[in-house]
C-alpha cells in the first residue's frame, strides 16, 4: 500500500508524523506512545509477520532496493529524505526503511514454562538483545527484563536480537521479587548464574530436567546478594583455559542451551 502520491516531495525531518516517530528513538517516547522503530529491511520484514506495524517509512532508494518488501505492506507507507531517515536511524549508516510498531509487553501473569531467561539489572542493548535472540534459539519460552533492564524496545537491542523480539513473549518489570515469584508460580525452578557459585553447570545436569529460570545480571556487576538470596540454586560455567570469564551472551548461550538439550534429551 503506498500513502504517497507519485510525484509528492517526500517528507522531511519536520513534517509532523516524522517529528513524532523520530521521539520514539528515546525510552520516554517509546513509553508515552506505546511504540517503537525497527530498522532496517529484514527487522521490518519479521515486524511485518510477527508484530503490528502502524507506518512504513522509506527513502526513494531503499524502496527501490526492496521492491519485493514494500509490495506486501498494508500498513501506509511514506516516504522521507536522506535527513529524515537519518533522524529515524540510531545506526551510523541509515539504512533508509524504518517501521514504526507497537510495543511487545506482555503482562507478567503470562509467564509459562518450560523455560525462560530472566534478565535482572543489564543496561547494555546490545547484550540484552543477544541474549533474547539466544533464549529464542534455545526454544525459551519467554525473556524477562527485571529491574533496572534496558529496554527491550531500545534500537540497539532490537538490531542485536535479529528479529527475535517478534519471535517469543517479552515481559518488563521493574520488580524483581515479583518476577521471581511469576516463576515459581508458574512452576519454574529458578537458577542464577554467577561466576562465584561453588558447583559449575556440568556437575548439575540433573537440575536442569525440569522447568527453569535462569537469571542473568550485567556483565560489569553480576547479581548482588539478594538476588542470589532468592534463588533455588546458584551456578557458574566453569572456564578450563586462562579467560577471566564469559561475557553475558556467550554464558546465557551455555546455560540456556544446557537446560534446551535436558529437555530434550
Amino acid at each position: 500500500m503506498r500513502s504517497q502520491r507519485p510525484g509528492v516531495e517526500p517528507f522531511t525531518e519536520r513534517t509532523p508524523r516524522v517529528a513524532a516517530a523520530r521521539a520514539l528513538t528515546r525510552r520516554a517516547g517509546r513509553d508515552k506512545a506505546g511504540r517503537f522503530l525497527v530498522e532496517g529491511a529484514q527487522a521490518v520484514r519479521e515486524a511485518l509477520a510477527f508484530g503490528r506495524v502502524h507506518e512504513l517509512f522509506v527513502t526513494p532508494e531503499a524502496a527501490a532496493r526492496n521492491a519485493e518488501l514494500l509490495d506486501s505492506v498494508t500498513a501506509p507507507v511514506s516516504y522521507v529524505n536522506d535527513k529524515a531517515a537519518s533522524g529515524l536511524s540510531e545506526t551510523i549508516t541509515p539504512q533508509g526503511i524504518v517501521a514504526v510498531c507497537d510495543v511487545l509487553d506482555q503482562p507478567l501473569g503470562s509467564l509459562a514454562g518450560p523455560l525462560v531467561a530472566v534478565m535482572v539489572g543489564v543496561s547494555d542493548p546490545g547484550n540484552a538483545g543477544t541474549v533474547t535472540r539466544v533464549a529464542d534459539a534455545a526454544g525459551a519460552s519467554a525473556v524477562v527484563f527485571a529491574g533496572d533492564t534496558v529496554d527491550p524496545h531500545n534500537g540497539k537491542c532490537v538490531r542485536a536480537s535479529t528479529g527475535s523480539v517478534f519471535h517469543l513473549p517479552l515481559i518488563r518489570s521493574r520488580d524483581t521479587t515479583a518476577v521471581f515469584d511469576a516463576c515459581r508460580s508458574a512452576g519454574l525452578r529458578l537458577i542464577a548464574a554467577d561466576g562465584h557459585a561453588d558447583h559449575d553447570l556440568f556437575e548439575a545436569t540433573g537440575e536442569l530436567a525440569g522447568p527453569t529460570a535462569w537469571v542473568f545480571g550485567s556483565e560489569a556487576h553480576g547479581l548482588d546478594d539478594h538476588v542470589l538470596s532468592q534463588m533455588d540454586s546458584v551456578i557458574k560455567v566453569p572456564l578450563y583455559g586462562a579467560a577471566e570469564s564469559l561475557n553475558l551472551a556467550t554464558a546465557a548461550a551455555v546455560c540456556l542451551y544446557a537446560s534446551a538439550r535436558a529437555h530434550h534429551a
